[in-house]
């Protein structure tokens, strides 16, 4: 039940950067097929936003999970967490959300969207973006993040 709950809360719309916040009840009212396509990044449109500074990546992971293996980049801000450290987030970019796979970024994305912001959870999660940043792409990437 809470895994379909999470997906069908899933897709909050969205048209710009910064959002008036939405009830439940409107976001199911208004759902639509373009509705669930902004509810997603892949990991190569994320690191196209990072790199234009247009999003800011946020790891919802438990701290735990964090300091066993984490990024070098984005926000550490625990599901557990978001609630009293949304004021660590601008409301001028597109959050994305990111955990091993995308259960609890799904869960973030739409807790965020209900308090106005212009998120998106990353559809391969971490383990898809790891694969997107390898070798010599890393070293591009963080080299891109420092300017």
């Amino acid at each position: 039940m809470k895994i379909l709950l999470m997906f069908i809360l899933s897709g909050f719309w969205i048209a710009s950067a910064v959002a008036a916040p939405l009830s439940l009840d409107d976001y199911l009212l208004g759902y639509s097929y373009e509705s669930r396509k902004e509810m997603k990044a892949s990991s190569k449109q994320l690191i196209d936003w990072l790199e234009d500074g247009k999003a800011v990546l946020v790891d919802i992971r438990f701290a735990e999970e964090q300091q066993a293996w984490g990024t070098g980049f984005g926000l550490k801000i625990p599901l557990n967490e978001l609630p009293k450290r949304l004021n660590e987030l601008p409301k001028d970019k597109i959050i994305v959300t990111a955990c091993p796979h995308k259960d609890r970024a799904g869960i973030a994305m739409v807790y965020l969207r209900s308090k106005g912001y212009a998120a998106r959870y990353l559809t391969d999660g971490l383990l898809g973006l790891m694969e997107n940043l390898r070798g010599d792409d890393a070293k591009y990437f963080l080299e891109l993040l420092k300017e």
